[in-house]
């Protein structure tokens, strides 16, 4: 059974930083691919950014630049540090793990970002 839970959400200003973890069950390793989605109220899940295997990573364009995913393999933790963000970033954040076909999600945290 995987099970992810994510932190750090919170309230902050246009502009300020946040960085969020996620915190992974001891049956994800390497082999999962991880990746971060955020969605809106009455939005689709949007893909922000994922970590392979092999260690690439990838972005979307809304993020690109600002955003940085990592993964400590040590600790089993995935996180997501998200620079000068903006009010459009406001949204809950989930994390997600994949292997095979098989796939899991995280309970999400909100990320709010005032004007």
């Amino acid at each position: 059974q995987v099970r992810l839970v994510e932190s750090g959400g919170g309230l902050v200003q246009s502009g300020e930083s946040l960085r969020l973890s996620c915190a992974a069950s001891d049956t994800v390793n390497d082999l999962y691919t991880m990746a971060w989605y955020r969605q809106v109220p009455r939005g689709q899940r949007e893909f922000i950014a994922a970590i392979t295997t092999g260690g690439n990573v990838r972005y979307s364009d809304s993020v690109k630049g600002r955003f940085s995913i990592s993964r400590d393999s040590a600790k089993n933790c995935l996180y997501l540090q998200m620079n000068s963000l903006q009010p459009e970033d406001t949204a809950v954040y989930y994390c997600y793990a994949l292997v095979d076909q098989y796939q899991w999600w995280g309970q999400g945290t909100q990320v709010t970002v005032s004007p």
